[in-house]
């Protein structure tokens, strides 16, 4: 990508309309937003094409949603927000690129994006080196705290470990034995080296544990498959999988297992990255039991879910929107949180300065369509979550199996127990 120019990087990215609209003179994207009462513009990193499409793309929209949210109360400090939107083509730099020409020629207030972790690490520089601000919403790996990313959803020992804690106890299967099966990335590997010191805090032997990655957009599945058969058949406990392969990775594994007979009752998977929407199309049937955890759920309970759930309805109708709106995952929500967090820190502010923001990010709270009131402190960038483990159903959804009484602190470093 090098090699663009900037006009043709504009264009690849989708960023070209407003500059190549502008009459001669300062281009409308560096403009248009240092003009002090025109728009506050926020960027957009989440691909629309590419194995992270179909997940990924949906969150451009609900920045959008949430935006126009936020300008029908009047906007913020008395301006409207404007969002602009790209497509990093789920190629992990060019994330990058993207994000330093968002905050270098469009001046964008702050950036929201990223799903990989890969790609969050890529844009990590970046935002730091221009001391910019990037909302992340989702839930990852932990092992990381940047004053310039915001975390906004839950670090392993908020998510990862009560699902893990569930499956080996008595309300869950008392599982003895672990299939690790990831995508061959930063996130599932640090989560696998987490959760293997955890089980071994907790007795497990070397012997009850099965490691196997496979590359980003892994499709074929069944010598895998075969492997998780011949692992479960070895005896020594009740086995499950902890699946952490990405994107359209995660349906073509599901229909493997479905296609040779597994259920649930046999060998459950805990897919850490599995959303509603990785069921869409599929015959769920065969997969009911399944399980993933999330800060969101769509079956959630509560006036803010079913409230959330037909915004995103009509505004998929009114905008055309080429997703579902009868489907709402956690991500989706988590960037919609994003946007009204970085409003109402804007707001306190009464500035969109980055170093302004960040200070009013202390005592922040909002009440999160999963019924949870999430909020911030002054410790970090982490924000305080609520916790649901999932079940598959035979509606290409999941039923609620679990859920925290409260949002646990996130902890950032290690997995804790």
């Amino acid at each position: 990508m090098s090699g663009f120019s900037r006009r043709s990087f504009l264009q690849a990215t989708g960023l070209a309309t407003a500059a190549l609209a502008t009459p001669i003179g300062m281009p409308a994207i560096i403009r248009s937003a240092r003009a002090a009462s025109g728009p506050v513009k926020l960027g957009c990193l989440f691909s629309s094409s590419g194995t992270m499409a179909n997940i990924e793309g949906r969150l451009n929209y609900v920045v959008r949603m949430a935006a126009d949210e936020i300008n029908a109360k009047g906007g913020v400090n008395g301006r409207t927000i404007e969002v602009a939107v790209s497509d990093p083509a789920s190629d992990w730099p060019l994330y990058a690129q993207i994000g330093k020409q968002m905050l270098e020629q469009e001046k964008v207030a702050a950036l929201f994006g990223c799903w990989t972790s890969v790609s969050r690490k890529s844009v990590l520089p970046v935002v730091e080196q221009a001391d910019g601000l990037l909302f992340y919403p989702l839930h990852f790996e932990g092992e990381e705290n940047s004053k310039n990313v915001v975390y906004v959803n839950s670090p392993p020992a908020s998510s990862v470990l009560p699902a893990v804690d569930y499956l080996m106890g008595d309300d869950g299967v008392s599982a003895k034995r672990f299939f690790m099966l990831g995508s061959d990335y930063v996130w599932p590997r640090t989560i696998n080296k987490l959760l293997k010191g955890y089980w071994k805090s907790k007795g497990i032997p070397e012997i009850a544990l099965k490691e196997e990655y496979v590359p980003l957009g892994f499709s074929n599945f069944q010598t895998l498959v075969n492997q998780i058969r011949a692992f479960a058949d070895e005896g020594g406990g009740k086995p499950i999988v902890v699946l952490t392969v990405v994107g359209s990775s995660i349906p073509d594994f599901l229909r493997e297992f479905a296609n040779q007979g597994i259920r649930a009752t046999d060998i459950p998977v805990l897919g850490l990255d599995m959303v509603e929407a990785d069921l869409e199309g599929l015959n769920t049937e065969p997969l009911v039991g399944h399980l993933n955890c999330w800060a969101y759920l769509q079956n959630a309970k509560g006036a803010a879910n079913k409230a959330f759930l037909k915004q995103w309805a009509d505004y998929v109708k009114a905008k055309g929107v080429p997703f579902k709106g009868n489907v709402a995952i956690d991500p989706m929500v988590s960037a919609y949180d994003s946007v009204h967090l970085w409003a109402m820190a804007a707001a306190k502010a009464g500035s969109f300065d980055v170093p302004e923001v960040r200070k009013a990010f202390a005592g922040l709270s909002f009440d999160c369509p999963s019924g949870y009131k999430i909020a911030m402190t002054a410790e970090n960038n982490y924000v305080s979550r609520g916790v649901f483990i999932g079940s598959v159903n035979e509606q290409q959804g999941f039923d609620v199996l679990w859920q925290s009484k409260n949002t646990p602190k996130p902890v950032p470093f290690g997995l804790q127990g």
